[in-house]
C-alpha cells in the first residue's frame, strides 16, 4: 500500500488572513500556507503507470489536467528528479509534489461586494483591497469577505462538491487589516505559474510603512529567521540564532522622515507570515499602530499631554497598522510579458502622513524660533 502524506508549505507569502473576527493570525501553522506538499512511496505491488495517471488516481478532487500542469511546471519530481509527464513510475520510486492550495469542502456564496480592480484579463485580476475586509471565508467570516465578492464578480459559486475550478483562485494574500494589490488566477494554468513566481520569490513586491522613531540609515536590509513566538502563539518572532523559523530577508528605504517616526518602503525577497511587521519590531520600529507587535502605543516622543492628545488622534485617524502593499509586479501566465502594477496610498494612511509632517514642520519652526 502507498504510503502518503501532505503538508503545507511554511510562509511562500508574506501575509494571511484568518478570517476570525478581528485576527488574522488563528490558523495552525500548517493551515496559513498556500502550498500543499504530498509524498507518493510506490509500494511493490503498483504495476508500472504514468506518473499523471498514478497522480490523478491517487489524489482526489485534482483532475488529471491539473496535475499535467504542474508537472510541466516542475511542481512534481521523482527520486528527487524532474519528470514529464509520461514518466512511468515503478515499485520503489519516491514521487514528491508541491502543489498550490485548492480549496475545499467550503461553499462560496456569491455576494454584490464593490471591489478595486485595477486590471483584469481572462487569466488573472489584481484588485486593490482595502484595509478591514477579510479575505478567506472561515470561522467567525462566512460572508462579506474578499473571496465572496470574487464569487459575484466571476459569476460562479462553489460548494463542498463543486468542480468548478474557476473561482478566484488567491495566489497570496494579505492581512485583514492591511490593504493593497493582491492578484487572483482564474484558471489552472495562471495559478500554477504564479504560485511558482511567489514560491521561487520572483515576485516583486513593494509596501509602504509607516514606523515608530527615526531609522538610522536611509537604506537598510534586515535578516533574521521568523516564526511562530512559542510563547504567544498570536504573533510571530526573530530567532536571530537561526536554529528556529524560516529564513526571511526585508530591504528598506527611507521616503520621508518626521522625527518620532518614518516612512519607508520595503521590498520583500522572502515572503514570511507578517514579515514587515515582525522584523521592523525586532529592530525597535514597530509599524506605528500595530497592536499586535507593540506598535499601538508612545513608542518615541515627549511626555506632554498635547503630544499624547495628538497620537490619539493619529490613532483614531489611522485605526490599524501603518502598512500598504503598494507595488506587485510578475511576469504574466500567458503572455510572459512583465506587468507591474501601482497603488496610491489609502486615504487613510496619506491622512496621517500629512497630519505628521505638519506636526513637524511645525516643531522645526518652533525649534528655529527658539
Amino acid at each position: 500500500m502507498d504510503n502518503r502524506y501532505f503538508e503545507f508549505e511554511d510562509d511562500p507569502i508574506q501575509d494571511f488572513d484568518s478570517a476570525q473576527a478581528g485576527d488574522e493570525v488563528a490558523y495552525e501553522d500548517e493551515q496559513q500556507e498556500m502550498f500543499e506538499h504530498y509524498r507518493f512511496d510506490i509500494s511493490s505491488g503498483q504495476v508500472p503507470m504514468r506518473v499523471d495517471k498514478y497522480l490523478a488516481t491517487h489524489m482526489e478532487y485534482t483532475s488529471r489536467h491539473r496535475i499535467q500542469l504542474a508537472i510541466k511546471a516542475e511542481y512534481i519530481r521523482v527520486n528527487d528528479k524532474i519528470v514529464k509527464a509520461n514518466y512511468v513510475v515503478r515499485p520503489g520510486d519516491v514521487v514528491k509534489f508541491v502543489m498550490p492550495y485548492q480549496r475545499r469542502g467550503l461553499e462560496i456564496l456569491p455576494e454584490d461586494i464593490p471591489l478595486n480592480i485595477v486590471y483584469e484579463d481572462d487569466d488573472l485580476l489584481v484588485l486593490n483591497k482595502e484595509a478591514g475586509m477579510v479575505v478567506h471565508p472561515g470561522h467567525g467570516h462566512f460572508s462579506g469577505t474578499l473571496i465572496n465578492a470574487l464569487a459575484h464578480h466571476l459569476g460562479i459559486s462553489q460548494g463542498p462538491d463543486a468542480e468548478d475550478e474557476r473561482m478566484g483562485v488567491l495566489v497570496h494574500r494579505i492581512d485583514k487589516d492591511t490593504s493593497g494589490l493582491l492578484v487572483v488566477a482564474k484558471n489552472d494554468e495562471s495559478q500554477l505559474d504564479l504560485a511558482k513566481q511567489f514560491f521561487v520569490h520572483s515576485i516583486e513586491r513593494r509596501y509602504v510603512a509607516i514606523v515608530w522613531g527615526n531609522l538610522k540609515e536611509d537604506e537598510g536590509t534586515i535578516t533574521g529567521n521568523i516564526g511562530r513566538d512559542p510563547n504567544d502563539r498570536m504573533r510571530f518572532k526573530v530567532f536571530p540564532d537561526g536554529d528556529y523559523g524560516k529564513h526571511a530577508v526585508t530591504h528598506y528605504r527611507v521616503l520621508e522622515r518626521f522625527g518620532y517616526v518614518t516612512v519607508v518602503e520595503c521590498r520583500l525577497e522572502t515572503g514570511r507570515t507578517h514579515q514587515i511587521r515582525v522584523h521592523f519590531n525586532w529592530i525597535g520600529h514597530p509599524l506605528f499602530n500595530d497592536s499586535r507587535y507593540d506598535g499601538s502605543e508612545i513608542r518615541k516622543g515627549t511626555i506632554y499631554a498635547k503630544y499624547r492628545q495628538f497620537i490619539e488622534n493619529c490613532f483614531k485617524l489611522l485605526p490599524r497598522q501603518a502598512l500598504h502593499a503598494k507595488t506587485l509586479g510578475f511576469v504574466h501566465p500567458k503572455t510572459k510579458q512583465m506587468v507591474r502594477l501601482d497603488s496610491e496610498l489609502p486615504a487613510d494612511m496619506q491622512a496621517l502622513i500629512d497630519k505628521w509632517r505638519k506636526y513637524s514642520e511645525n516643531m522645526t519652526q518652533f525649534l528655529e524660533e527658539e
